[in-house]
């Protein structure tokens, strides 16, 4: 029964997984987030500021473009045309262009906000932001969500309801309160998502309400609602490049700085380990600059991963924010088998980073479990999303958001 449970978990995250294109490698520290605050959130207010960030290792000035395209609820492209949900171009050049400035390794940082003066959204829903290239091919996409506060979303979350994965996994019940919104059929008009951290790929869909009550929607499931509750996230600061720091063991100069993490062993009982997280999310910063968006360097870093023998049948990825949760040839690690030891590098910007190892098998399943395991007592937080189409509407609303944070029941 253990296995099927944990096939529902993970058919659940690969059928509500968009594909996203994945930046390729000279494209790096992609950034979505609201202007001025110190979260991680793509999901906010309609009417809030946004602003994109990334960096271009090559370099060189290019011209980049981006593209806002307005989504359906399980994004797919919605009916309407552009001019129906912004207000003035609906692609245009990222104007704001800077160079590296005193960094071994050269770069172009490139950002814009939305809205801006050429572009204004005018809809609450899902969007595709892409990000092309002069001949307008894709470089990088990042998913985004605008809301209404039309209805109020009260969330909980406790340990699995489930009792054969009650120190495992999490369960998240919801009600929508609608007095402002009449909603004469809600498993045709209402749609909801469940995220962990924000996270779509483990994203719960295609659930309906289980009672009604006066402008009341209630969503009380005991495993339908449930998902893994994984470890807390690794990480390591290099806020100071030149010098072994938190969580860095080694640091080498070679035509950049490389940095050795010190490795991580993997053992056949896991272990929860409590530590302070932001939940995957990373942070670009320096102590040897003012302007960590220019200033702040580049290093080659150095992963390990100790194992007792080799993981059969699987690959083991490093996941986390960085590669917007992706699996990619740059993040998938290589079997050292002469010291046990699964092996990978690739460029950072200086920060604070969390990161995580995962495997996946030859079917494509993807686990957090196989290496760090599943613990209900790990700090995760969650968002629910609630989507509105009345009857004869052209696109998917968001009417509500409903957040927590659940602390874990030590």
């Amino acid at each position: 029964m253990k296995k099927i449970f944990l096939s529902f978990f993970i058919l659940f995250g690969l059928s509500n997984n968009f594909a996203q294109q994945t930046a390729p490698n000279y494209i790096k520290s992609i950034q979505l987030r609201p202007l001025g605050d110190t979260v991680f959130n793509h999901i906010v207010p309609l009417g809030k500021t946004l602003e994109l960030s990334f960096d271009d290792l090559e370099g060189d000035q290019k011209d980049y473009y981006y593209k806002l395209e307005l989504m359906t609820h399980d994004w797919k492209k919605s009916n309407l045309i552009a001019n129906q949900y912004i207000e003035g171009f609906q692609s245009n050049i990222i104007f704001n262009v800077e160079n590296s400035f005193n960094t071994f390794q050269n770069y172009t940082h490139y950002s814009v906000q939305f809205p801006n003066q050429n572009t204004r959204i005018t809809k609450s829903g899902n969007y595709l932001l892409s990000v092309l290239d002069e001949v307008e091919d894709v470089i990088f996409t990042r998913r985004f969500t605008l809301y209404e506060n039309t209805v109020t979303v009260g969330v909980s979350v406790s340990r699995s309801r489930d009792t054969k994965n009650m120190n495992e996994a999490q369960t998240v019940n919801f009600l929508v309160n609608h007095s402002q919104l009449q909603i004469n059929n809600p498993s045709q008009e209402i749609h909801v998502a469940i995220l962990q951290n924000e996270n779509w790929n483990t994203a719960i869909t295609d659930i309906q309400p289980q009672f009604f009550r006066p402008n009341q929607l209630i969503y009380n499931y005991t495993r339908k609602t449930n998902f893994w509750g994984g470890n807390e996230y690794l990480f390591f600061d290099n806020k100071i490049i030149r010098n072994a720091s938190i969580n860095v063991a080694k640091v080498e100069r070679k035509e950049i700085f490389h940095n050795y993490l010190y490795p991580y062993k993997n053992r056949v009982v896991k272990s929860y380990t409590y530590n302070p997280d932001i939940n995957g999310q990373f942070l670009v910063r320096t102590v040897e600059a003012s302007s960590p968006k220019t200033e702040a360097d580049y290093a080659m870093m150095h992963f390990a991963l100790e194992v007792e023998d080799g993981i059969p049948n699987k690959e083991v990825y490093l996941y986390g924010g960085f590669n917007n949760f992706s699996l990619s040839k740059e993040n998938k690690m290589f079997f050292d088998a002469s010291s046990n030891t699964y092996r990978t590098q690739f460029l950072l910007k200086q920060g604070f980073y969390n990161y995580t190892f995962v495997t996946k098998d030859d079917n494509g399943f993807i686990s957090e479990a196989d290496i760090r395991g599943n613990f209900s007592k790990t700090e995760n937080d969650y968002t629910v999303i609630v989507y509105y189409k009345a009857f004869g509407a052209l696109f998917d609303r968001v009417i509500g958001v409903g957040t927590i944070k659940f602390e874990g029941e030590r």
